[in-house]
């Protein structure tokens, strides 16, 4: 089972740090303005580490630091999330609904990191 968690927490990860690369204009306008730089540079800086994470994750013997790194970066993308709640409050209801539930999503992907990282 834990085998099993973990590729898939690999996979989720693989899969979000290739849309950075895919399709980053969504990413882009949801980078915090506080950050310094352009705001590409930061979607292609996540991906990257989506990307190294995944492979880290399904390494078994790195998959204790993959997994904890994934759970830092799961909080760490957090204020981008909740940017993109902030600025999608006027857009139609599916969009707002799909902005806000993102926020809670969070919790349990870190619980998820942090399982497969005590796991391994």
């Amino acid at each position: 089972m834990t085998a099993t968690s973990a590729t898939r927490l690999a996979a989720l990860l693989g899969a979000a740090g290739l849309t950075h690369f895919a399709l980053p204009k969504p990413y882009d306008l949801i980078v915090p303005k506080v950050l310094p730089g352009s705001p590409r540079t930061w979607t292609y800086l996540s991906g990257a580490c989506e990307l190294a994470l995944a492979a880290t994750v399904i390494t078994p013997r790195t998959r204790r630091l993959g997994a904890l790194g994934a759970a830092a970066l799961f909080v760490g993308v957090f204020p981008a999330n909740v940017k993109m709640a902030l600025d999608w409050r006027d857009k139609p209801m599916p969009m707002k609904a799909a902005a806000y539930l993102r926020l809670p999503v969070q919790v349990p992907l870190v619980a998820w990191a942090l399982k497969v990282a005590a796991d391994a």
